[in-house]
């Protein structure tokens, strides 16, 4: 029964056909017993744990509800990045204007972020505590089944990299953020468009490239400082902020909005923190502070 279910069950669909299908599905019902069951025995053989289904489908629909890759989804032996997950942490930088989630999905039904690398000053905040701002957003959206399903598109603007972004850089670190988006980050990385990219960053970029999957490498788009005329291509006005060519919320909205509802999260995003395992109920509810 445990090989039938990790197969999958005797259905023709594939995993792009099983994403949209709805949490409450039947027919999702053996790839969450599956997969709970290789956890509780592989990551926690006490099997003290319970493994809510709101928590392990995230994690399927991540890998087209491939059991054994969704199992290595967890997040793991990197505790310097993912260990603290309060939003009061990084606050001073949030407060800068660095990381937004565009209120408008685009035409596929992506979430869309975007960071500003020229708002982080890389002598107040280490790059182990900005890659946590993309963890804290990543837990809070990867609860939204759209999400699931379509998963999201990353815009990065790299105006005012400097030396000291780059230095903060080495192959270890590469490696654990890598590490963290391949094998914890639990939804789909649909594209990541890079804006205003000096000449400076590529030797970082070529330290990153290896660690990279081949399907993440293949949705890369680098779009200069001409980026108007091409991130067009890719976004509708009504998704892109004005700073970037479109007709959204303006940017400083945009980032306040989100910064707000992270500081609404905390609550949850501490819960997380401490049971990494997904052994917290997660509802509507929680991502209000009390």
């Amino acid at each position: 029964i445990a090989e039938a279910r990790l197969s999958g069950p005797p259905s023709v669909m594939n995993g792009s056909q099983l994403n949209d299908l709805p949490d409450d599905s039947e027919v999702l019902r053996p790839y969450i017993s599956a997969l709970r069951q290789r956890a509780r025995s592989q990551l926690h053989p006490a099997g003290t744990l319970d493994f809510s289904d709101a928590f392990l489908i995230r994690f399927l629909r991540a890998r087209d509800f491939d059991v054994e890759l969704a199992l290595k989804r967890w997040r793991r032996d990197s505790p310097e990045i993912s260990g603290c997950l309060s939003p009061r942490s990084v606050l001073g930088l949030l407060n800068n204007s660095y990381h937004a989630v565009l209120p408008q999905r685009d035409h596929a039904g992506s979430r869309v972020l975007l960071y500003r690398i020229g708002q982080w000053n890389p002598k107040d905040w280490s790059a182990f505590q900005v890659f946590r701002v993309s963890l804290m957003t990543s837990e809070i959206i990867c609860t939204e089944t759209e999400t699931q399903q379509r998963g999201l598109k990353v815009i990065f603007d790299l105006a005012g990299w400097s030396l000291g972004h780059a230095l903060q850089f080495n192959p270890s670190l590469a490696k654990k953020i890598s590490s963290v988006l391949q094998d914890s980050f639990p939804l789909k990385v649909r594209g990541i468009h890079l804006l205003n990219e000096p000449r400076f960053f590529r030797p970082v970029f070529a330290m990153l490239r290896p660690f990279l999957p081949e399907k993440i490498k293949q949705r890369i788009h680098m779009h200069g400082a001409d980026y108007c005329n091409t991130l067009s291509d890719f976004f509708s006005p009504s998704v892109l902020p004005p700073e970037y060519g479109g007709e959204g919320p303006a940017l400083e909205d945009a980032c306040q909005e989100w910064t707000n509802q992270l500081l609404q999260s905390e609550r949850l995003l501490n819960q997380i923190a401490d049971h990494p395992t997904g052994d917290i109920a997660i509802n509507p509810g929680s991502f209000v502070s009390a």
